[in-house]
């Protein structure tokens, strides 16, 4: 496990062959190649929970049993297992772009007993969520990873039912000290800079992690889409 920590970290764990298309930088950053499969060890390690106080952050979610949350670059499941016992009235849709990762994400659901999960795969542009439906887009340590952040905020945007909100999660930029290579980071003013133009306002943060910014996002009702987009 701790080979594979040093891999995530240094940036030498194989990508997603699928990711390289796209966008290689947007608004001055460079964006990160999505984890390959094969790294998804890494997301269900033993150390998670000291590391980055998951429990913490599912708290600062604020979920209501009935809510449909979409945990988008899910992965296997780590998060999505959990966030689904929250909601027995709603569901959870991951979303991955890896048909890898959904795979173990339904046998992880299996083993759990846990139904409410739907398992959509998505590609590099649209995550195919319902229109106006979703409470919550959950998106944990993988927005940086978009090769078309445009065509997924579009999309983000699209799906969220009328007080719903994006949830953005990423290491923090701004903190040295966070153990995580710098590509696969981002800045709070970095965040406001891509989401703001994007129809997006900010509506809460949560600043309590010891690794990762929380910062919640909702429709700027006010905003137009520029005609060259």
């Amino acid at each position: 496990m701790l080979a594979i920590y040093y891999l995530i970290c240094s940036g030498a764990y194989p990508a997603n062959p699928q990711a390289t298309a796209g966008r290689t930088h947007y608004m001055g950053r460079e964006i990160a190649v999505t984890m390959h499969y094969t790294g998804a060890p890494w997301l269900v390690r033993e150390s998670r929970e000291r590391e980055e106080e998951c429990s913490t952050l599912l708290r600062a979610l604020k979920l209501k049993p009935d809510d449909v949350v979409c945990d988008l670059g899910c992965g296997n499941g780590f998060y999505a297992l959990e966030i689904a016992k929250q909601v027995p009235k709603g569901k959870v849709i991951g979303v991955d772009i890896q048909p890898e990762m959904l795979r173990m994400l339904r046998e992880r659901a299996r083993i759990s007993g846990v139904k409410n999960i739907e398992l959509v795969l998505g590609t590099l542009s649209d995550p195919k969520l319902p229109r106006g439906k979703v409470d919550l887009v959950f998106c944990v340590d993988a927005y940086h990873e978009f090769s078309h952040p445009e065509k997924m905020l579009r999309a983000i945007r699209r799906s969220l039912s009328k007080s719903g909100r994006l949830a953005l999660v990423e290491f923090r930029a701004e903190d040295p000290l966070v153990p995580i290579k710098p590509l696969h980071k981002m800045s709070k003013q970095q965040i406001l800079k891509e989401l703001i133009p994007n129809g997006f306002k900010l509506v809460g943060q949560f600043d309590a992690l010891p690794w990762q910014h929380v910062m919640f996002f909702g429709r700027d009702e006010s905003w137009k889409p520029s005609a060259k987009k």
